[in-house]
Order: C-alpha cells, then structure tokens, then sequence
C-alpha cells in the first residue's frame, strides 16, 4: 500500500491545471482555466479547472474531480499507476515496492494492466 503521508503530499505538490493542461488546451478564466472537454464531443468550453480547490468539473457531461481521477478516467490509469505518474512528474520518491505490489493487484488475468 503507498503510505498515505505520500500521496497526501504529491496531491498538495501538484498543479492539476498544469497536469491536465498538458492533455487540454486550458485559458485562464478569473480564478479557474476553461476548456473543451475531454471527455465528450462539444463545441464550447464547459470544463473548468479550480486550482485553488484542486478539482476539474465538465457542466455539460457532468464528469468531475481531482488530478487523480482525471489521470485514471483520461488515460486509463489504475490509482496507484496515477499516483506513480505524479510522483514521477514531481519528483517524488514513491516506495518501489509497495507500488509494484499495487500495481500488480491491479494486473488483468492475461497479465495486462489495465488501461
């Protein structure tokens, strides 16, 4: 299991408008960032981006949360291979054994993980 004191620190590390920026074109708008969203097909940019909260919320189809759900739901992710992503973007030493543990529970039956 990643220690909790780890992941509570990446969560507080990190820029969720820089992460997600880098999958959506974002536009600073007041104190959040605006976009398309990625998730379904729009015309206008009903994705909002709170960094001063640390969540995402789509007003048109309703999907919503933090850097880590987005990772999981945009890429496919598992949560500990979220949580390695940011830790490597940040710079974050992970303990390596826990997460391999993690990330192998989370493995299909044909030894795929799944994405």
């Amino acid at each position: 299991m990643i220690d909790r004191q780890i992941i509570n620190k990446i969560i507080a590390t990190v820029h969720i408008e820089d992460v997600i920026g880098e999958f959506v074109p974002l536009k600073k708008q007041g104190t959040s960032y605006v976009g398309k969203c990625p998730f379904h097909k729009g015309e206008f940019a009903s994705f909002s981006v709170s960094p001063s909260r640390g969540i995402y919320k789509c007003f048109a189809c309703g999907k919503g949360g933090n850097v880590i759900s987005f990772l999981m739901e945009y890429k496919g992710l598992s949560y500990p291979e979220s949580i390695q992503w940011l830790s490597q973007k940040y710079e974050i030493p992970l303990n390596k054994e826990n997460v391999g543990r993690e990330i192998s529970n989370t493995k299909n039956t044909d030894g795929d993980i799944s994405k």
